[in-house]
């Protein structure tokens, strides 16, 4: 009877250790699944921008920050040209090629540069058929100190196609813009369609950027995909649908002038209740001067959190260096460190004649043409040679005698120019310094020069399709000339008037001691020193 009980004990014992070990085993693939989602959860949530901190999510806010930066705007906003004509001409032909001239000239360039540019430009191509028929030589005349000389040529090949394969008609949308015409990208493409066609679309320029980046403390390389794409997202949010183009340019209103690159002036933004940069300054600038009088642990502090993007260590839009105090909002935007622009020298040799009038006549400047491809593509220059790192400079000297002399048909040497000075002048990606060297040709009556080249008077080498480096030049070549003319005739006239001058003295100082010594009676020795001691 024991032995029956104590093997049912063992049988049960047997079945619920089975039936434990069973529940377990069913268990584990559940609680494996259940930390495998939980993990993909997490990194999903960590790889992606928190949407509360870096952009815009309550429809209020946006409709608060639209009313108060148009409002802005409608009071502070410059009169521009191009403005002024978006608003004016019910044409819409000519005012989406107008806006797109605008826009084009103002990449890289000075609001203050381009209006003279601009205005000249109107004024000779009104029509985008106008400037189809202009001559590519025309285009880079006008550009001419513009920099960035492509942009230029593009507008004129813009202009062409537009003309020939558009029946010309400029495209009506964003997308077409950005398709059909050459040299426009997406942010031209989005501020010519918003501002002239009323297209309802955000515009990213590099105003805007620093606006948006501070506003929203996106501190990530501004130049990276995830930055970029998360820009265009928070533009197309933001962009008032009834006002896009006067809300674009706001945008690029206030970066220009309020939210600026250095010294900021956010006591008169008005958007900056919504902006983190200028909260989290505000904040640190309270907690400081509170703990600097002593305040901060004798009162609980009223003043708010500083709000943070929760996934900081793995958002792609947060900085990875640390605020910086002493920046402030200038934290943001942060750009990845520009590679230094390459170091070129270059040998320039100005070639001079005599004008065709002889000594009444302007002196003539020989120059030859740049290819149609590549920097400064089809401006007109002085020969030049680029010249090698470590080059003592005659092999380029002689090269370019022999190219000058078959240009003239005649037989130069490089003991024939004389050294004037360097000229330096920055490019984007190039440091440029300019080794001038001159020579004046005698004989007015030197062989016209051939093919890419050709003689031009001083006058009209101003208004010629020249670079603001050449331009330099000549202003170089005319204060030596002028120092040499002033140091010559200087030295002449100092010479003479010295000379006469002391004549002049010498001639008074007798007059004055044979006054002195006339008279009925003869001076004592005493008066007669003193008398020469006074005139000495």
């Amino acid at each position: 009877m024991l032995c029956l009980k104590m093997s049912r004990l063992r049988s049960a014992m047997l079945k619920g250790k089975r039936a434990g070990l069973e529940a377990v085993e069913s268990a584990k693939p559940e609680q494996k699944r259940s930390k495998k989602a939980v993990k993909e959860e997490e990194t999903t949530h960590a790889s992606s921008p928190s949407p509360t901190y870096h952009a815009f999510q309550a429809p209020a806010d946006v409709l608060l920050l639209r009313s108060q930066l148009l409002s802005w705007y409608d009071k502070e906003k410059r009169e521009l040209p191009w403005r002024t004509l978006a608003v004016t001409e019910s044409d819409l032909n000519i005012r989406t090629y107008a806006v797109w001239v605008s826009e084009i000239m103002l990449q890289q360039t000075q609001v203050a540069t381009v209006i003279d540019y601009y205005n000249k430009w109107m004024k000779r191509w009104p029509t985008l058929q106008d400037l189809a028929a202009a001559t590519l030589e025309e285009v880079n005349q006008m550009w001419a100190g513009l920099g960035y000389y492509s942009r230029g040529r593009r507008l004129h090949e813009g202009a062409q196609k537009v003309a020939s394969e558009l029946r010309g008609q400029m495209p009506r949308t964003v997308d077409s813009l950005l398709k059909q015409l050459p040299g426009v990208g997406r942010y031209t493409a989005a501020a010519v369609g918003s501002i002239a066609l009323g297209q309802v679309t955000g515009a990213v320029d590099g105003n805007v950027i620093r606006v948006l980046c501070r506003l929203r403390a996106i501190g990530a390389d501004s130049t990276s995909p995830a930055v970029t794409e998360a820009l265009w997202s928070q533009a197309n949010t933001l962009v008032d649908p009834e006002r896009p183009g006067d809300f674009n340019q706001a945008m690029m209103e206030l970066g220009a002038r309020v939210c600026t690159p250095k010294a900021p002036l956010c006591s008169q933004c008005p958007v900056r209740s919504h902006c983190h940069s200028f909260r989290k300054v505000h904040v640190k600038q309270e907690r400081n001067s509170r703990k600097l009088l002593g305040k901060l642990d004798r009162k609980p502090s009223t003043l708010p959190d500083i709000e943070d993007c929760m996934t900081s260590d793995t958002c792609p839009l947060c900085p990875s260096e640390p605020w910086d105090d002493d920046l402030g909002v200038q934290n943001f935007p942060r750009k990845p460190a520009k590679k230094p622009p390459r170091v070129e020298r270059t040998l320039t040799y100005v070639v001079v004649r005599p004008g065709e009038d002889g000594e009444d006549g302007e002196d003539e400047y020989l120059l030859t043409q740049r290819p149609n491809k590549g920097l400064l593509a089809g401006l007109w220059e002085f020969p030049s040679l680029l010249q090698g790192e470590k080059s003592s400079g005659m092999k380029e000297k002689r090269a370019l005698c022999a190219q000058i002399s078959g240009l003239l048909g005649t037989h130069l040497t490089e003991s024939l120019f004389q050294y004037v000075g360097e000229v330096v002048h920055i490019f984007s990606h190039i440091h440029q310094t300019y080794v001038v060297h001159s020579v004046c040709l005698k004989d007015a009556d030197t062989q016209t020069p051939t093919g890419n080249a050709q003689w031009l008077t001083g006058s009209a080498l101003q208004e010629a399709a020249v670079s603001t480096g050449v331009k330099k030049i000549v202003k170089l070549c005319d204060s030596v000339d002028s120092q040499k003319e002033q140091t010559s005739k200087g030295g002449k006239r100092q010479k003479h008037s010295g000379t006469k001058n002391n004549k002049n003295q010498q001639t008074s100082k007798t007059k004055k001691l044979s006054a002195a010594g006339s008279g009925s009676r003869q001076l004592s020795l005493s008066a007669f020193f003193n008398s020469v001691k006074q005139e000495s």
